[in-house]
């Protein structure tokens, strides 16, 4: 099966998502929803929604012959006495998986979080949801990419 590089950096952070980081929440002394990525809609399980898109190359980048790609992970969490501590926790254990394995796997050169962006409901109690906001650079060589 021919992948690009794109669904295979995309199917890498997946599996870390599913994997490493429910592992690590898993650990925890408090009940945290874990991640899933089906059509399950619950409190039980979140679904991240992933986004991949090229990004700016500096100019060492393209004259070493780097792809870029900036991931965004969105996490809807319903609003309830613990969402804050939830998206807190989230992004403890998604960069912790990450700096174990800032190669997602071998697909990347370097995977790295860029920014966190915490979305508290507009209203406190109007049934809205806490958001997470996760932003990735993803760093792939060309040579690599082109497989």
């Amino acid at each position: 099966m021919n992948d690009f590089i794109e669904q295979k950096i995309v199917s890498a952070v997946r599996g870390l998502i599913t994997g490493r980081v429910n592992e690590i929440m898993l650990n925890w002394n408090f009940i945290i929803p874990l991640f899933e990525f089906c059509s399950y809609k619950g409190s039980t399980a979140i679904t991240p929604t992933i986004t991949l898109v090229s990004c700016e190359q500096t100019e060492k980048e393209r004259i070493i012959k780097l792809d870029t790609y900036s991931m965004t992970i969105s996490i809807s969490t319903p609003e309830n006495p613990e969402s804050e501590l939830y998206c807190y926790g989230y992004v403890y254990a998604f960069e912790k998986a990450l700096n174990e394995d800032v190669t997602l796997g071998g697909i990347a050169d370097r995977a790295v979080i860029v920014n966190k962006k915490y979305v508290p409901p507009k209203a406190p109690n109007c049934g809205d949801m806490w958001e997470l906001v996760l932003t990735l650079r993803v760093v792939v060589e060309k040579m690599r990419s082109g497989e």
